[in-house]
């Protein structure tokens, strides 16, 4: 059976959620709120420039052929035993 609310044709998305009630909000709390939020993103930026090295090098590792073959040849120069190989995704299967 459908309610009155059902009926109700209005997006209910959260995106429209949030504008309404910033709109909603006095100037005061949105510099609170813009505040808050201009230092967690901060914080992921930051996070994400600490990673970026290593975004990099996992991308080149699965597009450029060479760069994976050196990882491997790495992996081997270092002499890991094959459990700590397994950990990391290049186990040694004995066949």
């Amino acid at each position: 059976m459908n309610s009155p609310e059902s009926l109700n044709t209005k997006s209910k998305n959260l995106f429209e959620l949030i504008t309404t009630n910033w709109e909603s909000l006095d100037e005061s709390q949105k510099s609170i709120l813009t505040k808050i939020w201009k230092v967690l993103t901060y914080k992921w930026q930051l996070q994400i420039l600490f990673n970026l090295p290593f975004l990099i090098w996992w991308i080149m590792d699965i597009s450029i052929i060479k760069v994976h073959e050196f990882d491997l040849k790495l992996l081997t120069y270092l002499n890991l035993p094959d459990w700590a190989l397994s950990l990391i995704g290049f186990g040694q299967s004995s066949s």
